[in-house]
This record gives structure tokens, sequence and C-alpha cells, in this order.
């Protein structure tokens, strides 16, 4: 579960009513929202929220690694506010819902020293993919 807005108390991040706003839609498990749904939500607690303030804010908390953008198939950017917990993500191929699954075991220990070619691995991401339970009933 994210606990954004106590890390971000934590940071001592000025905490305006438009970041506050934009921290208390992001705060939560399983939110992958794009800006323009941030914007939406934010807009509906926050009404006089702009696009701009939204977007500047996405882009801070991603700077300060708060926050990091999830990228998929040439689909809107996402924001995940679970940057400090390790975690892989589920995306469904048809309409795009994301959730983030904790497998157990260790991604990095899978990849074989024959197979890294030299490389020093640092990191591994692991994206699984499929239809989500109301894509496959369709």
């Amino acid at each position: 579960m994210s606990d954004l807005l106590e890390r971000l108390r934590g940071r001592g991040w000025r905490l305006t009513a438009q970041r506050r706003v934009v921290a208390e839609v992001l705060d939560g498990e399983h939110v992958h929202y794009t800006a323009d749904e941030v914007h939406a939500l934010a807009a509906a607690r926050l009404p006089e929220i702009s696009r701009a303030t939204v977007y500047n804010t996405l882009g801070e908390l991603v700077s300060l690694g708060e926050v990091t953008e999830v990228s998929t198939d040439g689909r809107a950017k996402r924001y995940d506010p679970n940057a400090h917990h390790a975690h892989q993500h589920l995306i469904c191929g048809r309409c795009g819902t994301i959730r983030d699954v904790h497998p157990s075991g260790n991604p990095l220990a899978d990849l074989p020293a024959e197979e890294r070619f030299g490389f020093a691995v640092s990191e591994v991401e692991v994206t699984y993919r499929g239809l989500c339970p109301d894509c496959a009933a369709a």
C-alpha cells in the first residue's frame, strides 16, 4: 500500500492545498492514473486546481522519486505512488488496467551468469500481461 502522504510529510515537502489533493488522489493500492485522470479526480475535490498544476506536481513527485512513471504499449503514462515498495505490474492488454503484484523469488537471481553478457545488473523490471477478468469475460 502506498504511504505517499506520510513520505512527503517526512521529507518536509510543502503540502499546499493543490499538492495535497494530488497526493491524496495518488495515495493507495493499485493506483496507476494518467495525468488527466489525476486532474479529473483532483478537480472533483478542489475545483480550482489547474491541469498545469497537476502536471507540474506529478513532475515534481517523479523528480523526488516518490512516484514512478509507468509506460505501457504506447498508452498515456501512468503514475505509481508505490515507488518505495518492490513490485511488478500485471497489465490487461485490452483495457490497460494495471495491478501491482509481488511475486516471490528474486528475478535477478534467475538470470544465469552466461546470459548477463558481462553486465553488472542492478535492477530487473518484469511485466506480466494478459486479460483482466472483465475483458476475458467479454
